[in-house]
């Protein structure tokens, strides 16, 4: 008798290849496949010590492997590849077998494949896996959402695959259609914010304190013992460390200061003001990685436009300890508004995400674990209906422990030119947050105005409109 398959994964590129690797080592059978029918050759004959991986060399062999229902998990580009391969496979396929898209899609594609699959009999469902190369072979974080019942079929797998911390799996069902792939997508926007403030950080201590390499990893190693210990930290401090071997010079110092971007940044955006959710650390973030695509303008600038020419002269411990300060107050903004957001889509789009959920999945195997995820998961069991983190207890205490420290930073690199867009606009957000006034009394008159907009009153309820020329 043929053995059969519990699931199969197609598209060998590295995460699916780490993801193949990962099934197979927790005791799973996976069937494999790939376009380019080479890659499943060659990664058969790098991998012969599992004999749990089975090649397919056509869509309608790798069906025939898997037992049923079948469980499919596509890893192929997002976008067009994902529908066509989708077509591929609904010949082959029965009622209620399960295709699962474990890339990086929008979340609205994985709604309408959903819909579409539906109709058909066919179980989809969106699961954002996070953690990269390491963790998809060792344990990622995942964020699975679709049909509920599918997820029955699919819990042994990913729970087990998952990351792992203090014996819970980083996975759990998140919610219908495109709900998993949203959480990803967030995830993502807030991963934005945290490298800005981190590289802000740096560029602060690098211009103007003039910190070495060196310097910089034992800032970043003694961050990292304390309310800044993250993923994202650890590597920080460890890139300080290299060397390049061209010109001897710390490798970060050679490297183009050009960073590129997948989208999923800007879909977070995109998402905040189609919900109306105020999102500016995540949004500057993704906006200064467009400013520093303009490198060739940057330099032809750099010649022309004038900024302040200041030295230091203040207390430089105690400048990085403000730094430390900027840099968590500005992390607990980036979460709070990422938290915000998927309060808003769950209601726009009925998934009632849980929220303190959503901070367990993050705690391992992501790219955005960090300490201080255990404390979001504390303010959601605390108040369920919490409206924004940074008025839960503890969030709150922090920020008001930290703002001084937090405002001198921004204050002293606006003295000495250096741009912070995410640390000021987490600083922002802290403010008009808190403020019970904004100046948005008078954008609605000049609203009523010129377009008769009308504007409602402090003193009483309605709309009123003014002849302003009268």
């Amino acid at each position: 008798m043929d053995k059969k398959y519990d699931i199969a994964l197609i598209g060998l590129a590295v995460m699916g290849e780490n993801l193949v690797l990962n099934m197979a080592s927790k005791g799973f059978n996976v069937a494999i496949y790939n376009r380019t029918i080479s890659k499943v050759d060659e990664f058969l004959t790098q991998n012969k010590e599992y004999d749990s991986i089975g090649g397919a060399y056509s869509v309608v062999e790798l069906v025939g492997m898997l037992a049923k229902p079948r469980k499919i998990m596509l890893m192929v580009k997002a976008g067009k590849p994902v529908d066509a391969m989708i077509e591929e496979l609904l010949p082959y396929l029965e009622h209620d077998d399960i295709i699962i898209d474990g890339g990086n899609s929008f979340f609205q594609d994985t709604r309408r494949r959903a819909a579409y699959l539906k109709d058909k009999g066919i179980r989809f469902f969106g699961a954002g896996v996070s953690g990269g190369e390491e963790g998809a072979l060792k344990g990622p974080s995942m964020m699975p959402g679709g049909d509920p019942e599918a997820y029955k079929e699919l819990e042994p797998i990913f729970t087990r695959i998952a990351a792992q911390v203090g014996g819970q799996p980083c996975c759990s069902y998140v919610g219908p259609d495109g709900a998993g792939h949203y959480v990803k997508m967030v995830h993502n926007g807030i991963e934005y914010g945290d490298m800005q403030l981190i590289s802000e950080a740096y560029y602060i201590m690098k211009n103007v304190l003039g910190l070495s390499a060196e310097e910089l990893h034992t800032v970043f190693s003694e961050w990292n013992q304390g309310e800044l210990d993250s993923y994202l930290i650890e590597i920080t401090r460890d890139i300080f460390t290299k060397q390049d071997e061209i010109t001897g010079k710390p490798l970060v110092e050679v490297i183009l200061d050009k960073a590129g971007q997948k989208g999923t940044g800007t879909w977070t955006s995109q998402s905040a003001l189609d919900l109306g959710v105020a999102t500016p650390t995540i949004t500057e973030a993704v906006f200064a990685r467009c400013m520093s695509a303009y490198k060739e303008e940057r330099m032809a600038a750099s010649d022309i436009l004038i900024g302040p020419d200041k030295q230091y002269k203040g207390d430089k411990q105690q400048l990085i300890t403000a730094i430390h300060d900027a840099l968590y107050a500005s992390k607990i903004c980036a979460y709070a508004q990422g938290f915000a957001l998927l309060k808003a889509a769950s209601k726009e789009y009925n998934w009632n995400l849980n929220f303190g959920e959503m901070a367990l999945l993050w705690r391992g195997g992501c790219i955005i674990r960090a300490r201080f995820l255990d404390r979001i998961q504390e303010a959601y069991a605390q108040d369920g209906e919490l409206v924004n983190l940074m008025v839960s207890p503890f969030f709150a205490n922090v920020l008001a422990k930290v703002q001084d420290n937090w405002r001198q930073v921004v204050i002293t690199c606006k003295e000495h030119g250096i741009p912070t867009p995410a640390f000021s606009a987490s600083l922002d957000y802290y403010d008009s947050y808190r403020r019970k006034v904004l100046p948005a009394n008078l954008i609605q008159a000049q609203r009523d105005y010129f377009g008769a907009h009308t504007y409602e009153r402090t003193d009483c309820s309605g709309f009123f409109h003014t002849d302003w020329l009268k």
